[in-house]
């Protein structure tokens, strides 16, 4: 069973080092490193080239954004499952290891490790989906997710009329249809607090209303909404 890691890249040259650092410390080593470059002009691109020892498949055009880069990448992939990690993010050494073998004995539609963000690590929250979202049903979506990519023919690939949330959109439809989840106790990686969505908070918190106001209660989501609103204040 083979396994794609995706990656979007844009002038990301700064953090990309420590991702390919931690994808050659795999202990797993049988996978396959797809790259959507959005164009860049800082380095990444010799970055890619350098890091022949793990033979990345790249693409550099202009896209739409990253979820565009995600779309390009995933079809260009070649493996049954997928995982999505960041430039600026980075897998622990078994993270490969730990996808392909929970894959491999349970044959879900979604295996979901644990993931550390900043100092924390997470896992599946559970619970209310209307105060939780998608992370009732998975860690995050970057990093500690691995998808099978048929689902994108079933659910449809990722949204452009959701620039900063579309994979948010995806789970919610993944899991309404009725996919297969499971979760396992490993600890993939680290997911970078200098991303879009930790960054935007505005157009983080408006992205994920809409996306509740299709599955959940609308009172009840926009008066969820309206208080995260009230505690981001200071961060709007």
């Amino acid at each position: 069973m083979k396994l794609s890691v995706v990656t979007a890249t844009y002038n990301a040259a700064l953090y990309l080092p420590r991702l390919i650092e931690s994808l050659r410390r795999q202990s797993d080593r049988e996978f396959e490193w797809v790259v959507a470059d959005g164009g860049s002009r800082d380095g990444t691109l010799e970055l890619l080239a350098g890091a022949a020892d793990l033979a990345p498949k790249v693409s550099s055009q202009p896209d739409f954004g990253i979820y565009d880069a995600f779309n390009r990448a995933i079809r260009l992939s070649s493996g049954e499952y997928y995982v999505v990690i960041g430039a600026d993010d980075y897998f622990f050494e078994h993270a490969v290891a730990a996808f392909k073998k929970a894959i491999a004995e349970r044959r879900t539609d979604i295996v979901t490790a644990r993931l550390q963000f900043g100092e924390r690590v997470y896992g599946v929250r559970g619970g209310s989906s209307l105060l939780n979202k998608h992370l009732t049903y998975v860690s995050g979506h970057s990093v500690s997710t691995a998808f099978r990519k048929a689902l994108h023919e079933r659910f449809g690939y990722y949204s452009s009329a959701y620039p900063v949330a579309a994979d948010r959109l995806f789970i919610r439809e993944c899991v309404r249809g009725g996919v297969t989840i499971a979760a396992i106790d490993e600890v993939a990686g680290c997911f970078s607090l200098d991303g879009t969505s930790h960054r935007d908070v505005l157009g983080t918190l408006t992205e994920s209303y809409r996306i509740q106001l299709k599955f959940e209660n609308k009172l009840a989501a926009t008066l969820v909404f309206l208080a995260g609103l009230l505690r981001n204040f200071r961060r709007l």
